[in-house]
């Protein structure tokens, strides 16, 4: 028998409910991928019928999510700033928390042909929601892995944010001679034996882009001693990490001579990124 939208929401919902503390929503994206629907029609078209196709679709689905996998990788599509972007495996998932980054770099005085890097790109999502934002700043995006510069450069081109520029470099080793206004950065900040790197979806996730030493703060101290060579002055540095790193960040912003530092909370009352200005 078909399943109607409601009653396949409320199975799907029910068979996650103990694996996923987000099941409902869960359900509504994977079904929502499948349909190729808005979140709207799901409540105003409850009683339609999902097809055979559809019903078995969303079966091996919710199987893979059962399983772990985060829904991002199934639909292989994630939302951040209201930019939909291409996601997988090789990439970090863009989270919600990091659009305090954007939300900080937008808030800035800045000039409007302003130059912006933004370290370790990813998927491309802080580098393309400025570049958004801010059509007439020249942003480059750097990625030490290949794998994420393709990924990136994808999203840029199927966006069409043209004022992206992707390119591969070990944070700064391809950009001698580069100088920027604003630097942003989501680098990697956890504790090789944090207990939640074998939860959720960061089982899924490539260690290289979640992992760093010296209690996750060794390629936070490497980009805040190494932007010195790369700011304007009077330029910014923004960084995002983890919510206990925040005093340890302004400390080695503070020790290499930056000034007007300050920490900014995260949309969940967390100290999430912390900024300072080159003199």
């Amino acid at each position: 028998m078909s399943l109607t939208l409601e009653q396949a929401i409320a199975a799907g919902a029910d068979l996650l409910a103990s694996s996923s503390e987000s099941a409902k929503l869960d359900a509504q994206v994977l079904l929502l991928h499948i349909l190729q629907k808005p979140r709207s029609y799901l409540f105003t078209w409850p009683e339609h019928a999902l097809s055979n196709e559809q019903q078995s679709q969303f079966n091996v689905f919710l199987q893979r999510r059962l399983k772990g996998e985060p829904v991002a990788h199934i639909t292989g599509l994630r939302e951040f700033w209201s930019l939909s972007l291409e996601v997988n495996a090789t990439t970090l998932i863009p989270r919600p928390d990091t659009e305090t980054l954007v939300e900080c770099a937008l808030n800035l005085v800045m000039l409007d042909t302003a130059k912006v890097l933004d370290l370790g790109t990813g998927t491309g999502a802080i580098a393309l929601a400025l570049g958004c934002e801010m059509p007439n700043w020249q942003i480059i995006a750097v990625d030490r892995v290949t794998e994420a510069v393709a990924l990136a450069n994808k999203n840029q081109q199927r966006l069409g944010i043209n004022n992206v520029d992707v390119k591969q470099s070990n944070w700064f080793s391809a950009l001698q001679g580069e100088r920027f206004n604003l630097i942003v950065t989501n680098p990697p900040y956890i504790e090789q034996d944090d207990i939640h790197l074998n939860q959720g979806d960061v089982r899924f996730e490539p260690l290289s882009a979640l992992v760093a030493d010296d209690a996750g703060m060794s390629d936070i101290k490497q980009i805040i001693t190494q932007s010195r060579d790369y700011l304007l002055s009077s330029g910014y540095l923004l960084i995002e990490h983890g919510f206990e790193q925040a005093e340890a960040v302004r400390h080695l912003f503070k020790e290499m001579a930056f000034i007007n530092i300050k920490t900014v909370k995260d949309f969940g009352n967390n100290d999430r990124v912390t900024l300072a200005q080159w003199p």
